[in-house]
């Protein structure tokens, strides 16, 4: 099997920004594409449009992400502009299908050259001198035909396995919901909270407004010997400010005190964002909103950590906050969080909710986990079939045509 270098192989169309004056939402002109961090799906949402054309992928030509996540394909499904962080790969030696599994098995190579401050990227120059392997065409048939077959079984999989976990997700989202806001006492009765989020709670709990529980705590710090906390999709996590991943700040003076069993939520993003109770004592953003329990009214920090993230996860600050929500700048301002109504159940029922979701959730999750290993393992196996198909190191032979 020869090999040569990918620019003898493919045209090569970098993407380019648009003018920002043809960028529009008005269906006027062709879809726009974006390269970002999230590049997977193919159709944009919402779908922006530009009105003239600089850089244009074509259907059915294979996209790829020239920054983070480096090297992820994907297959037009139909005519794009394409902007900066997509090159748009077109054959001319190579068949299409050949050429899309093959750019499966170069991601690794691709990361491998990437470079960057902000974010990891590759230049034209590193894709147009990726050496490959080119079997003759009709091996390239053969090959693309033979992992055709292969690949839909391990894709169904995938989907299958895909499907139990996101099934997992959801129940475990369920089980949240229904525990925080209708508590897990049964024969019990029930009056209505006047809240559509709450519905019915137990005749025997208290509606309270947030600001009768919680006080919000801003501390500002004047040195740098606390750690540093973000706010991330797992909780508040110590942020490695040595380690130059993600956004640092030049000095983290200024920054807010929070202690154990202080809450801070991400209040500036209400789509991605996230709230936690503290486990560590340190400083976070003063963007961030920190509040704790009044020191007169302790309540179970473990509930009231369960009611609030399930807010995040069915959009109930969402529907709460001011903003513009397509530039990520949906906020949940102070005084509509303090006026928010929350379920209020007696301290020990409070206590009992939170154990019970404890053991719940962490079983959910193991099982969840258990999938994802299986995914992952499954994923790998996927990309050693490819690899070996496509570099020839497995002898394919072409299926006997039965005249069907």
């Amino acid at each position: 099997m020869d090999v040569i270098r990918l620019k003898y192989a493919c045209h090569l169309i970098m993407g380019q920004s648009p003018n920002f004056e043809s960028i529009n939402f008005a269906d006027n002109g062709m879809p726009f594409l974006q390269g970002k961090a999230d590049f997977g799906l193919i159709s944009p949402k919402p779908t922006v449009w530009c009105s003239e054309s600089k850089k244009v992928a074509v259907k059915d030509d294979i996209l790829l992400s020239v920054r983070a996540p480096v090297g992820s394909v994907n297959i037009c499904d139909q005519d794009y502009i394409i902007g900066r962080g997509l090159c748009a790969i077109r054959p001319f030696k190579l068949v299409n299908d050949y050429c899309w599994y093959l750019f499966q098995t170069i991601s690794d190579k691709l990361l491998s050259r990437s470079t960057g401050t902000t974010y990891d990227a590759v230049s034209i120059s590193d894709i147009a001198n990726i050496v490959i392997p080119i079997p003759d065409r009709d091996t390239q048939i053969i090959i693309s035909s033979y992992l055709d077959h292969r690949i839909v079984n391990i894709d169904k999989l995938l989907a299958d396995l895909q499907s139990q976990a996101e099934m997992l997700d959801r129940y475990k989202r369920e089980l949240i919901t229904e525990a925080v806001t209708h508590g897990i006492m049964k024969n019990v009765r029930h009056k209505n909270s006047g809240i559509d989020w709450i519905g019915k709670v137990p005749s025997h709990w208290k509606i309270t407004k947030t600001k009768w529980i919680f006080e919000i705590a801003k501390r500002l710090y004047d040195k740098e010997d606390r750690d540093v906390l973000s706010i991330t999709q797992r909780g508040l996590k110590i942020k490695d400010i040595g380690s130059n991943d993600g956004q640092l700040a030049e000095s983290y003076i200024g920054y807010q005190i929070v202690n154990v069993n202080d809450f801070a939520m991400n209040s500036m993003d209400l789509l991605t964002g996230w709230v936690d109770c503290s486990a560590f004592e340190g400083v976070t953003s003063p963007d961030y909103r920190v509040f704790r329990f009044h020191q007169s009214k302790p309540q179970c920090h473990n509930y009231y950590k369960y009611l609030f993230q399930m807010c995040y996860k069915n959009r109930i600050f969402y529907r709460l906050g001011q903003g513009v929500s397509n530039l990520g700048r949906w906020r949940l301002q102070a005084d509509q969080f303090l006026n928010m109504k929350l379920p209020q159940p007696p301290i020990e029922e409070q206590e009992k909710i939170a154990e019970y979701l404890g053991n719940k959730t962490s079983q959910i999750e193991s099982l969840i986990a258990d999938i994802n290993q299986q995914i992952e393992k499954l994923k790998q196996y996927r990309q050693i079939v490819i690899h070996d198909a496509v570099t020839g190191k497995i002898k394919i032979k072409e299926e006997p045509n039965d005249g069907n």
